[in-house]
């Protein structure tokens, strides 16, 4: 586990008194890791005008289901015209696993359902070829038959719209999903693509996997998928949010359509009488982190105090985030960042981008169990977190993170983030 960013800013948590703590022998061999659920798909990213759209009966900034015969004529007719930008391996869940496999350096898990013969050169070779070694392939449910593909047409204004071909991807029986796998785990990372269809074998597969994870403790992430889909899902995402999920991760326009606030603020101000911690995703305008924190564990800023919808909105974000039940007098913090380098150069495609800033989180978390089971007695852990940096500090990792998928308008990193410490001492020290 390579823990996140560098340890200079002071709202870190330094520990003061070294002799209290202590660190256990072995703990190297422990195994922290996360495990996603997802269709596995491969994204097909193309520039299209708006007529595309309303020929194919897809509202801008919607998801829409096509025929496998169509999904071929319409790639057909994008790769001859050139407007094919890129193949890549995707899959909401696939693209943030493989993200923060390369941030952390670490192990985690992908259910879900792949073809059963793989062909050099198919679409389920270059999944596999494009996806990190870290993440391990080895619990998917082989099927016989194509993978899914989905297309992602770009209008000029930058707005995202798909197009999807089903293949194999809806049919993960609920025994694919281990107890055991997903009870060790440090959270369960899911999309609410998966609730789309109540009748498809992988969403009792999903329904199952939330069961366990709920049943042993473990942090279910959600990950809103799109607009549409959440208002055409909205009153069973709610009630799976309030029962099950831990961590609630979309942009803007998502976040809206479940909780009916327009503004970020309030959006996620909103959402928090849902879940434990948001990340609220704004394109241009940077992003947010929501959460609560027990008023004994509040720490105020030293930065400006700012005022948008909520006054003094910012007061609290050098707190680290607990779940609300774990808080005796639970308050709501929260904190926003714009974009990094002010997204230099950033283009209008933004796929991948919110995957990105949540692996950046799941990383936090993770290394927050990781320094859990390294230093039990570290006043770091006096209480129970679920972060191991305040919400501010993991505002600017998942901005930086999220700056380097724009940067390549590709939704997956290929390298590990520059700056970073790879010394497990040295973080502990400094954290």
């Amino acid at each position: 586990m390579r823990f996140p960013g560098k340890r200079k800013s002071k709202h870190y948590f330094p520990v003061a008194d070294h002799s209290r703590v202590s660190f256990l022998e072995g703990v190297g061999d422990a195994r922290v890791y996360i495990v996603g659920i997802d269709h596995l798909l491969v994204d097909i990213e193309a520039w299209v005008e708006e007529a595309v759209l309303e020929e194919l009966g897809i509202a801008k900034g919607a998801s829409v289901l096509l025929e496998d015969a169509t999904v071929d004529r319409v790639y057909g007719q994008l790769k001859s015209d050139g407007r094919i930008m890129g193949e890549f391996a995707g899959g909401s869940i696939g693209n943030t696993l493989h993200n923060y496999a390369v941030l952390a350096d670490d192990q985690s898990f992908l259910l879900g359902v792949i073809s059963r013969q793989i062909t050099v050169g198919d679409y389920a070779f270059h999944y596999v070829r494009n996806t990190s070694s870290r993440v391990s392939l080895n619990y998917l449910h082989p099927t016989q038959g194509p993978m899914g593909r989905a297309i992602c047409f770009i209008t000029p204004d930058g707005e995202r719209s798909f197009g999807i071909s089903r293949g194999i991807m809806d049919r993960m029986p609920p025994g694919a999903a281990p107890e055991e796998l997903i009870a060790g785990a440090s959270a369960l990372v899911l999309t609410a693509y998966l609730l789309r269809d109540e009748q498809a074998p992988i969403y009792a597969a999903t329904m199952r996997a939330v069961a366990i994870a709920k049943s042993f403790g473990v942090p279910v992430v959600l990950s809103l998928g799109t607009e549409w889909l959440v208002r055409e899902k909205r009153e069973a995402l709610v009630d799976l949010i309030e029962n099950g999920v831990s961590i609630l991760a979309g942009n803007l326009e998502e976040m809206s359509a479940l909780t009916g606030e327009e503004d970020p603020l309030l959006a996620g101000q909103a959402a928090l009488d849902l879940t434990d911690l948001v990340l609220l995703t704004r394109d241009r305008h940077g992003l947010y982190l929501c959460g609560w924190v027990d008023q004994e564990h509040s720490r105020e800023t030293s930065d400006p105090l700012l005022s948008k919808s909520i006054p003094e909105y910012n007061r609290f974000e050098y707190s680290r985030a607990q779940q609300r039940r774990e808080c005796r007098n639970p308050v709501k913090i929260f904190s926003h960042i714009n974009p990094y380098h002010g997204g230099a150069n950033i283009t209008g495609n933004t796929n991948g981008a919110g995957d990105a800033a949540l692996a950046a989180l799941l990383h936090d978390m993770a290394a927050n169990v990781h320094h859990r089971m390294a230093s039990p007695t570290s006043p770091k852990h006096a209480a129970r977190f679920l972060t191991y940096s305040s919400i501010h500090q993991i505002c600017k990792y998942a901005n930086r993170v999220s700056y380097e998928v724009l940067r390549r308008s590709a939704p997956r990193l290929v390298h590990a983030m520059p700056e970073r410490e790879d010394s497990l001492e040295e973080a502990y020290w400094d954290a």
